[in-house]
């Protein structure tokens, strides 16, 4: 499941952005499917603060500006290049905290892997992005960027990139014609023709196959991050439509871990606590879905003195709760007694109009799945309810007979909407990226065909033993003897591609 695909924000949350946020964005939101116009991921609202210029400030659509950075460069369209200055120092501070990328710009600094590699990339754009953007030129790349969400663009970083010499499209708050138009400025250029593509949420690639379909003739792979996006590509694969190969990074080993399981177990907490000022402790709380992300957010809050109810359909994760210390229930056994309620199921209708119906005075309800169709929040837009909006991203919901609920970021997902991703979840995920251009990049003729494929194992764990300095930590290395015991290659890989970690 995706459900992070690479935001970032500061602590400060600024309320006037997100209001704006919220009056721009559209009330329905596609759901996932090759023929939408834009995908959920590129609607969803983020709290990017830290942003320098509150978006009021100039009504000046970036597309009428005529802007050139200090080298006499106008391939770029940002909100302000005068920020550059501010970004760059973000960048700085994100770098700090993506070791691997760093230690990967040293050690292939001499070889450029990807010498000749001409990206059009579609991600979100951060401090984090830029940092794989810049790693990606370091090792011999040209890249032109867009943003795939509307929301989550930091101006500043975007204004540093330009700077600098990238060909970045983006800007927070693009309608859904920019966010289209950013695209095609990437992808069609005079004289330039990609031959990568490293996309988040498909559109990038949608885009192309639309408009653009001879390009796939010089195309080497694809490299997608996002559930979404990866759900396209296997749709395309199945219909036989999909002319190249394609890297799933969005499954490997160590993205599927530190993205769901270790950053929901801090970002739970953070989105609950930035949004609501609750007290965990004593609280009452159903969590929806024992996956990778349901694990995390029981842990944390188990670990902050809550009583934790674990809902599941799946006997294996369920018998696993119950190990781990968590009662079993149905939803409308507790939806009575519980102060909270969290989906992270990844399927639909899982909180439903009936039980928002019976829930307690004050019960908190949302959302750490990844799609925002887990509580049927459009049940609740009818005459006898009342709206209103507390802060930003925290609606009441009131019955007639006094009674309300409180709604984190109408549904969708909190942790992106609410508060933060750590940088150092972010730097696996980017690594990991970073490993998969190179690998299709350079992959001799015939070894991926038209198809969507796994990163080897052999890269996981690359991408992970260039994270294990950072905690000075020490591997053990295995003598020969060992090595034929086990009937291993000293370097790896250590495990066969069935393990579950």
């Amino acid at each position: 499941m995706e459900n992070w695909d690479g935001k970032e924000g500061t602590s400060q949350i600024q309320f006037a952005d997100q209001k704006q946020e919220f009056n721009k964005r559209p009330t329905k939101i596609g759901r996932r499917s090759l023929s939408r116009s834009i995908s959920q991921s590129s609607t969803d609202s983020y709290s990017s603060a830290a942003s320098y210029t509150d978006s009021s400030d100039d009504e000046t659509s970036p597309r009428d500006k005529q802007q050139k950075n200090s080298k006499g460069s106008s391939d770029f369209c940002v909100k302000n290049i005068k920020q550059a200055e501010f970004g760059r120092r973000e960048i700085e501070i994100a770098e700090q905290e993506m070791p691997a990328l760093m230690a990967l710009r040293k050690r292939a600094q001499g070889e450029k892997p990807l010498a000749g590699a001409k990206i059009v990339g579609c991600t979100h754009i951060t401090a984090q992005t830029a940092v794989l953007m810049e790693t990606l030129g370091a090792l011999g790349a040209q890249c032109r960027w867009a943003a795939c969400n509307i929301y989550s663009t930091l101006n500043e970083v975007a204004a540093a990139l330009a700077e600098s010499g990238f060909p970045v499209f983006a800007w927070k708050g693009e309608s859904e014609d920019d966010f289209w138009w950013c695209i095609d400025r990437c992808v069609n250029v005079e004289g330039w023709q990609p031959n990568m593509i490293l996309d988040d949420g498909g559109d990038l690639t949608h885009w192309i196959y639309k408009k653009y379909p001879n390009m796939f003739k010089k195309i080497k792979g694809i490299v997608e991050e996002s559930v979404t996006g990866v759900h396209r590509l296997y749709q395309l694969s199945k219909a036989g439509k999909l002319c190249v190969p394609a890297m799933n990074v969005n499954d490997s080993v160590t993205k599927q871990k530190f993205d769901n399981l270790y950053c929901c177990r801090e970002s739970i907490l953070d989105g609950l606590k930035r949004t609501t000022d609750m007290m965990f402790g004593g609280k009452q709380v159903v969590v929806c879905g024992y996956g990778e992300v349901g694990k995390g957010c029981c842990a944390a809050l188990k670990a902050m003195g809550s009583i934790v109810y674990v809902t599941e359909i799946d006997p294996i994760c369920a018998l696993q709760a119950c190990m781990d210390g968590f009662r079993l229930v149905k939803l409308n056994e507790v939806i009575r007694q519980v102060d909270i309620v969290i989906t992270c199921t990844g399927n639909k209708n899982v909180v439903t109009r009936e039980h928002l119906d019976r829930m307690k005075n004050s019960c908190i309800v949302c959302n750490m799945g990844h799609s925002n169709t887990e509580i049927d929040v459009a049940s609740l837009r009818t005459p006898e309810l009342t709206w209103e909006r507390v802060r930003s991203q925290v609606d009441h919901v009131i019955w007639p007979d006094g009674k309300r609920i409180v709604l984190l970021a109408e549904g969708r997902l909190l942790n992106l909407s609410c508060s933060t991703v750590p940088t150092f979840v972010l730097s696996i995920t980017a690594t990991t990226q970073a490993l998969a251009l190179i690998e299709l990049y350079n992959a001799p003729e015939g070894r991926y065909k038209q198809d969507v494929y796994l990163l080897p194992k052999k890269m996981d764990e690359y991408v992970a033993s260039l994270h294990l300095p950072t905690f000075d930590a020490h591997l053990t290395e295995l003598t020969d003897e060992q090595a034929k015991y086990l009937g291993l290659n000293k370097n790896g890989p250590f495990k066969p591609n069935y393990y579950r970690y």
